[in-house]
């Protein structure tokens, strides 16, 4: 399943019309924060596709409204999409005294807690806990930066340990060099560093369940 993911970076020829050819073949974009609203939203009128989103700890980066109209908040919720499941946790770590979007470890915990109570209904229902998070900051200790406000949650590296998702998608982490890391593998799931855009062919649970053991 091909899909177009997205993060903290407004690039050019996504906004632009350019992008009905770009992106004709996604099924689907998912936003990993720290975009504006109205990138949000032109990118859901130009291609007719859901658009994903979580926000970042900056929200709806230079927009006057703060939900992205015509796409779907991730947050602290599950989403069944052709049979991929996808959540969502939005903001970094606390680093100052904003009043949304960034979280002390324990709150962050809070968050996740949220999502534990669907994704052991998924699993009684689908026999798996979650195909995707989309999250905006990394886990701790993989793609993440030594400050405080870079620094990743160490509660989605208990969460990818404890219920193995395929994939993690974040943003946050600014990519400057080509040469950056920007997949790594930890368990059974693949994380990615989305900053700016890249587009992913995912595996769905059809796709493993044909694969030879």
């Amino acid at each position: 399943m091909r899909i177009l993911a997205i993060s903290d970076v407004i690039v050019e020829a996504l906004y632009s019309p350019a992008i009905r050819e770009i992106a004709n073949d996604i099924e689907f974009v998912v936003s990993c924060g720290d975009l504006p609203s109205a990138y949000l939203e032109y990118i859901v009128s130009m291609i007719d596709k859901p658009l994903y989103y979580v926000m970042g700890n900056h929200g709806a980066r230079g927009g006057a409204r703060p939900q992205p109209e015509g796409c779907i908040n991730l947050d602290e919720r599950i989403v069944n999409h052709k049979g991929l499941l996808i959540g969502g946790l939005e903001g970094s770590m606390r680093y100052n005294k904003a009043p949304h979007y960034q979280y002390t470890e324990r709150a962050m915990r809070r968050k996740i807690f949220a999502l534990e109570r669907q994704m052991w209904i998924n699993r009684l229902k689908q026999g798996r806990f979650l195909d995707v998070l989309v999250t905006h900051s990394p886990p701790f200790g993989i793609h993440d930066g030594q400050d405080l406000p870079h620094r990743g949650f160490k509660s989605f590296v208990t969460f990818i340990d404890r219920y193995h998702p395929e994939y993690l998608l974040h943003g946050h982490t600014h990519l400057y060099d080509n040469r950056a890391v920007r997949q790594s593998v930890r368990g059974h799931t693949l994380i990615i560093n989305t900053y700016g855009y890249k587009f992913l062919d995912l595996k769905t649970p059809a796709d493993r369940a044909s694969q030879p053991t």
